[in-house]
């Protein structure tokens, strides 16, 4: 289905993400948000077009900033000097909900449940990892691979079991992107901590704005961003992020990677490289963030709702898609693509 930037989107999302790369401070003035970088230069900003704060600068805010935030329900990001992310700033949530808490946790439990829920995550990720794979020619031995761990899912009793199907067919999903990138740049393996060539770093750099996307979605529900079924919750870190986000990294993060070093977009100048590592520059971060944000603003007609919705609005559909399974109202059936 033919996808477009269609007006009805833009009323339904008024507010949108800011990046923040340069240094200097953020403050509330009256009902702004003024950002002022370290040469004095000021933007304001009103509340209500900001949809969350994402830094990646060396930036100064006071407890009055983040009150002003609080008030308005908006997530702040924090990004390291390679552009990973660190942590984040969410208001008190206005959504609680206790008896969706304690389903939740009901859920994470009980091994029959959790294992529905960790299972359909990763299927949805199968499913647009091989619908990545379709796209492109000479890919058949890689989707082969994929496919017969796609096979398997169905086949586990434990969540190591399913992590490991999820983990080779991603291995070899992985192992064909020098094939849809003709060689343009080379990777032999998946390798996080640190990247190690420029597709290493773009995958690492566009999985954690997924990770950060999702989390500033779940926070607009009433679904606890700390209790998940595919990853295990642990404390400094947002796990229902990384289980949700599944569905959308191979929907999302990788097509922008494919477009981007298929059209040549990048630059020797745009990756910081050394010896045992390779970043995204913040010219390269720029560059993939605004190919990033045009992906997620995309609509397409649902054909359930039956009225056009962006890629972002997906995501949160996935949220209370999830709300419903745990409530007991729908069963949940993970997103494919069907465009």
């Amino acid at each position: 289905m033919h996808t477009t930037n269609s007006a009805l989107d833009r009323r339904e999302i008024l507010s949108r993400p800011y990046y923040i790369f340069s240094s200097g401070r953020i403050m509330r003035r009256e009902n702004t948000i003024c950002i002022e970088n370290e040469k004095g230069e000021k933007k304001a900003l009103p509340i209500e077009d900001v949809d969350s704060i994402h830094i990646f600068g060396e930036v100064e805010m006071n407890t009055k900033f983040l009150n002003f935030l609080s008030q308005h329900g908006k997530p702040i990001h924090f990004y390291n000097y390679y552009g990973f992310y660190s942590g984040s700033f969410l208001p008190r949530s206005k959504n609680v909900s206790g008896d969706l808490l304690v389903r939740q946790v009901e859920y994470y439990l009980d091994n029959e449940k959790r294992l529905y829920l960790a299972s359909s995550f990763v299927e949805g990720a199968i499913f647009h990892m091989l619908r990545n794979l379709r796209n492109y020619p000479d890919t058949e031995e890689h989707m082969a691979t994929v496919m017969s761990e796609q096979a398997k899912l169905y086949e586990y009793g434990t969540i190591a079991e399913l992590m490991g199907y999820e983990g080779r067919a991603r291995e070899a999903y992985y192992q064909a992107f020098n094939v849809i990138m003709d060689g343009k740049f080379e990777m032999r393996k998946r390798e996080r901590k640190p990247p190690t060539n420029p597709i290493n770093a773009l995958i690492s750099f566009g999985n954690s704005m997924m990770y950060s996307t999702v989390l500033s979605e779940i926070y607009k529900t009433e679904l606890n961003p700390t209790i998940s079924y595919l990853h295990e919750p642990r404390e400094k870190r947002f796990s229902l992020s990384l289980d949700i986000s599944e569905i959308f990294k191979p929907l999302i993060v990788d097509p922008v990677i494919f477009k981007m070093v298929n059209n040549n977009m990048f630059k020797e100048e745009d990756f910081d490289k050394e010896v045992d590592f390779c970043y995204l520059s913040e010219s390269g971060r720029k560059k993939f963030l605004k190919e990033f944000e045009e992906k997620l603003e995309t609509t397409l007609k649902h054909r359930r709702l039956k009225r056009s919705v962006s890629y972002r609005t997906l995501i949160r559909l996935e949220c209370y898609k999830l709300i419903k399974h745990l409530l007991g109202d729908e069963l949940y059936k993970p997103l494919k693509a069907w465009w």
